[in-house]
């Protein structure tokens, strides 16, 4: 991937959670009651330094809905935070993909009780087009009811963490807080002992097998412990076991890695009993996405090349004979190397003729004089084997020194060479001979 293209990648990546005070489509809206209100307040965000976007100050609209507005004391109740207009839309020419935000935040409690709870989204977002505006997302949470009175709700800080080439966070925080109350709970005295035990998370998102820190007070001196995952209707196997100190204040590390996780919840006793626990506390496992495949076509060549011969040398010392007695003058080739880099189905042959010899005064030895015995050979590798040639006259017509045939594929290197044999008659006149052997190859 080209330099550029990337960073354009990155670039819209992080746009999603570092230009926005929002991204796609994280779940829908719960169902607002009716003293439920949408509040605007200022939102601070900081995008990752790689997406070179400064920070990003703008109105985020958001609302807070609860699915039990009238609790009572010691009743679990569900909260639903929701961005309804981020503050900015996507900046660039490029539409940023489906299901790659997962957002995290708290919403803060005051009046008859306080803190803040920590809520966490689903893992899904619509496409968003070039520079088209992002859509709403929610998160949701529980907080237990520990006293009588009117609890307000207030949208708090929120992360956006986005899975698109890198794993990155954009932290959005209320500016000069707290935020405007979104939603009023009216909590009544239920009567009975008060459950009074919390927990509260460190992160309320992370990677297959992080282990998630917990605290808590109020609980049993001694007692012993389960902090679990829960599923949304049960814990999972994610567990671990631990006596809580004579303190009261528990702390654990639980290993998380079912994907299926959507809160967090820790119990006394042997199984959940939301009488003696507490949560679930809002927490999501990110998968681990894979940014997916890049292919490049390699591609390479052959080049063919010619057919060509070379020799050791162009002169052949043969053997003298005595006048009066004749016979053979022998001798041996210059060794001939030839090259057969072409490629194709061709073969070769390579073949030779002489002339006459002439002596001293005029005198001469005929050309079918001159006999020879081919050989030749094929270097190891080579497609084609050469064959060496017939023994016998040369002459001026010619003779085949050495050959390879036609193929599907032929080439090669060889070495070619004869013993060759000049038959002087008895009383040719004494002196020097020389004749002229020409090679050809086709």
């Amino acid at each position: 991937m080209a330099r550029g293209t990337r960073r354009r990648r990155w670039a819209a990546a992080l746009g999603v959670a570092a230009l926005a005070v929002g991204g796609g489509v994280l779940g829908g809206a719960a169902n607002a009651t009716a003293a439920s209100t949408a509040v605007d307040f200022a939102t601070h965000c900081i995008p990752p330094a790689i997406a070179g976007i400064p920070p990003i100050d703008g109105t985020t609209t958001a609302q807070i809905t609860v699915d039990n507005a009238a609790p009572k004391v010691g009743d679990t109740v569900t909260v639903t935070y929701t961005i309804t207009k981020p503050a900015a839309s996507n900046p660039v020419d490029l539409a940023l993909p489906a299901d790659i935000m997962t957002p995290t935040g708290k919403v803060a409690l005051a009046g008859a009780q306080s803190g803040s709870i920590t809520v966490a989204g689903p893992k899904k977002n619509d496409p968003v087009p070039a520079k088209g505006a992002f859509p709403p997302f929610s998160m949701t949470g529980t907080f237990k009811v520990t006293a009588p009175g009117a609890i307000t709700l207030s949208p708090g800080d929120y992360n956006i963490h986005t899975s698109y080439i890198m794993e990155l966070d954009t932290p959005c925080t209320v500016t000069n807080g707290p935020a405007p109350v979104s939603e009023t709970v009216t909590a009544t005295d239920g009567g009975g002992p008060v459950n009074e035990r919390t927990i509260a998370l460190a992160t309320a998102s992370g990677n297959p097998g992080d282990r998630v820190v917990i605290s808590g007070t109020k609980w049993t001196p001694g007692a012993q412990a389960t902090a679990a995952g829960w599923n949304g209707t049960g814990v999972t196997a994610d567990t671990m076991t631990f006596t809580v100190p004579a303190s009261g204040t528990i702390g654990a590390a639980l290993k998380v890695s079912d994907p299926a996780t959507t809160g967090i919840v820790v119990y006394e006793g042997a199984t959940w009993d939301p009488t003696k626990g507490a949560g679930p506390a809002a927490y999501s496992v990110t998968p681990v996405v894979n940014p997916g495949d890049l292919t490049q076509k390699l591609n390479s060549s052959v080049k063919a090349g010619t057919l060509s011969m070379s020799q050791a040398g162009d002169t052949v010392a043969m053997s003298a004979v005595d006048f009066g007695q004749g016979g053979a003058s022998t001798g041996d080739l210059q060794t001939v190397t030839v090259k057969d880099f072409r490629g194709g189905p061709a073969g070769w042959s390579l073949t030779g003729k002489v002339t006459g010899f002439t002596g001293p005064s005029g005198a001469s030895i005929g050309a079918d004089q001159l006999s020879w015995t081919p050989v030749c050979a094929t270097k190891t590798g080579s497609p084609s084997t050469c064959a060496a040639g017939s023994a016998g006259t040369v002459g001026s017509a010619g003779a085949t020194l050495a050959s390879t045939p036609n193929g599907a594929l032929t080439g090669g290197e060889f070495t070619a060479g004869a013993k060759v044999s000049l038959n002087v008659p008895a009383f040719t006149a004494p002196g020097a001979y020389s004749g002229t052997l020409t090679l050809t190859l086709s």
